[in-house]
């Protein structure tokens, strides 16, 4: 399940990495809790709404984003924190929760990146980074999907995931997170597999580090 979050325009300038007080502020509402421990079953899209003005962002009309949790329960949880503790972060607030059920999915969906998709796998002993345009990406992608599946308790079996690499205007986008600089990609992805496979992945996102705001997903046409 997933809500969509409209909020008032900022009053301070708001920095480019924003998203370390984005997840500040998701913890929060969610109060006490152990999924700062576990695999992200979870996924939050960036601000939209935003213009850069000098160096930073203004969001003079409101901005907008997305949580989604595979257990609806934690949604219900950040919902009653929202309503307890509306305040964002920059003199921002949220004013409308909007809850979207899950789509009903066939056996092959589109999905856009609604924040960049980051891919990290071990190579000779040490931390990779891959792309959209790499060719172990897609292999990484599924290998990351099925991980997220069986962690859940469902099942991995005949789960695909790969990018769009012929897409147009795919390109890399990054942001810094506690000082550390992390780059994903923004690039359309197909994930094909059962009904429940792929509404999985829409809810919890895919690649690494979803639980700081990367690898979420929205169904395209």
């Amino acid at each position: 399940m997933r809500i969509h979050l409209k909020l008032s325009k900022n009053i301070q300038p708001v920095d480019f990495s924003y998203q370390q007080k984005q997840v500040g502020t998701i913890h929060k509402w969610l109060g006490i809790n152990e999924i700062h421990d576990q695999m992200s079953l979870y996924s939050f899209s960036w601000l939209k709404g935003g213009r850069k003005v000098d160096e930073h962002l203004d969001f003079s009309r409101g901005a907008s984003f997305f949580i989604s949790f595979y257990d609806t329960t934690r949604l219900k949880d950040i919902i009653k924190g929202i309503q307890a503790e509306p305040e964002v972060f920059y003199a921002m607030s949220v004013t409308d929760i909007t809850i979207q059920e899950v789509p009903i999915f066939e056996t092959k969906q589109r999905f856009m990146a609604e924040s960049p998709i980051f891919l990290k796998y071990p190579k000779d002993k040490k931390s990779t980074y891959y792309y959209f345009n790499d060719s172990e990406s897609n292999d990484i992608l599924t290998n990351n999907a099925k991980h997220k599946l069986r962690k859940a308790g469902l099942s991995d079996e005949g789960v695909n995931v790969y990018f769009e690499k012929d897409y147009p205007t795919a390109y890399t986008k990054g942001t810094t997170f506690k000082g550390i600089f992390t780059k994903g990609s923004v690039c359309p992805i197909i994930v094909g597999g059962s009904p429940e496979q792929i509404a999985f992945i829409w809810d919890v996102g895919i690649g690494n580090s979803t639980g700081i705001g990367f690898g979420s997903l929205s169904k395209m046409d």
